[in-house]
């Protein structure tokens, strides 16, 4: 039999240690990520499904108001959620537990679900499982990113040979002019560098505060570092990056000031941080999306593609009662 609970926060270590044994748990799904959101951003909800005393998976979400719908979110605060579940969960478990999902919202109310999936190749044992269940139990897709994916050569010296030769010719060029790598902790000089650039290339602003930034650092000393080109002493360019699980890494901020885009500080720097992956062994690099809204920046896909990367994707169901 299996039943659900509503999450506590006195749970929160045996959900975190859940999260490190499980299929498809990540850094997005620790409470300890969830939890760095102020108190009131969100209005935490998520769930826990036990087989007889056993915990079978678990459901990070929070309630969301959507014009006049109240929706329970997996989740809004990180950059995908759904269920995490041990690598032996079965059909008729997925099947079930998606079943007393959609009771237990109904039942508290809620006009609908809606879930972000981890794209597939963040479970250690790839199960469509839960896919499949939802699409059955009435779920639509409402949205389809798709992430551009590199599976790394299993040692530094492949890694050029997996870049398109315009690629390549770019690490060498930005070698010889003098750009400099290194995992920097100046969060501020690549903070003024992200926001001008969003700024300049999409018209936003950087999803995460200043504050959260050097939070999430705190947080995650061992996981999230700085990668930054220097030409000069003068920082041009960076990337975030989040060790999201043991053989995984994201690209979560990319940027770099347009003065010096010539310099192709960009290529030197995923040259870098490939190096740097291959020795913590991690397999697999996200470079993140390059749709928004399920419409494809050709540009940046194409760039990504050079450094050998193909797309995978990233869906969001939702239902509606």
């Amino acid at each position: 039999m299996i039943t659900i609970k509503r999450y506590i926060e006195k749970n929160s270590s045996s959900w975190d240690r859940f999260i490190n044994t499980s299929n498809n748990g990540t850094i997005f799904h620790l409470r300890k990520f969830i939890n760095y959101h102020p108190k009131n951003r969100f209005n935490d909800h998520s769930l826990e499904f036990y087989k007889k005393d056993t915990l079978l998976c678990v459901f990070p979400a929070a309630e969301l108001t959507q014009g006049s719908a109240r929706l329970l979110v997996s989740h809004p605060g990180t950059s995908f959620g759904s269920f995490v579940f041990l690598e032996n969960l079965s059909i008729h478990d997925s099947f079930k537990v998606v079943e007393m999902l959609l009771e237990y919202s109904k039942d508290k109310r809620f006009d609908g679900i809606k879930v972000t999936l981890p794209p597939i190749f963040y479970y250690n044992r790839i199960s469509n499982y839960i896919d499949f269940s939802l699409l059955k139990n009435g779920f639509n897709y409402i949205k389809r990113e798709v992430t551009s994916t590199l599976y790394l050569e299993s040692t530094k010296d492949n890694i050029l040979n997996n870049f398109r030769p315009s690629h390549a010719r770019a690490v060498k060029k930005a070698i010889e002019i003098g750009v400099a790598i290194q995992i920097s902790n100046d969060v501020k000089e690549f903070y003024k560098i992200l926001k001008e650039n969003l700024k300049i290339r999409h018209g936003v602003s950087p999803t995460h505060s200043i504050d959260e930034l050097y939070n999430l650092i705190d947080l995650f000393p061992n996981s999230i570092n700085i990668f930054s080109a220097y030409y000069k002493n003068e920082m041009i360019a960076g990337i975030l990056n989040i060790k999201v699980k043991d053989d995984v890494s994201l690209a979560f901020y990319i940027s770099h000031k347009e003065k010096y885009q010539d310099l192709r500080p960009l290529n030197l720097l995923f040259y870098s941080v490939f190096k740097w992956a291959i020795k913590e062994k991690i397999k697999v690099y996200d470079f993140g999306i390059f749709t928004i809204g399920g419409e494809p920046n050709m540009g940046l896909g194409r760039f990504k593609e050079n450094f050998g990367a193909s797309g995978i994707f990233r869906d969001t169901l939702q239902i509606l009662f």
